[in-house]
């Protein structure tokens, strides 16, 4: 898997682990350690995450699916029964 990225995000990325490295472990490194260590995360690490995200959205969906019986169910030939029994208690008593 090839992850292709647009350019500025590809620039800020780089931007990012370098302050990080600087931050955090005292290293300075130049924008091509730093783009060489994004090609490596982005070859070795990002179809793992890729995969995990996929999957996340898949279970979510599917659960989703799963549940439209019960949520998208309308009530067939409702009429008649509404009407029966309203009718019924309408009805006024004839019998003396």
């Amino acid at each position: 898997m090839d992850i292709k990225l647009p350019k500025d995000t590809e620039q800020k990325l780089v931007h990012s682990i370098q302050r990080y490295l600087t931050e955090h472990f005292g290293e300075e490194i130049g924008e091509l350690k730093a783009q060489l260590f994004l090609r490596f995360c982005l070859q070795e690490i990002a179809p793992s995450v890729y995969n995990q995200a996929i999957a996340d959205a898949q279970g979510y969906f599917q659960e989703r699916a799963a549940d439209l019986e019960n949520v998208c169910f309308a009530t067939e030939f409702g009429y008649w029964t509404k009407s029966t029994s309203n009718a019924v208690a309408r009805r006024p008593n004839t019998r003396r």
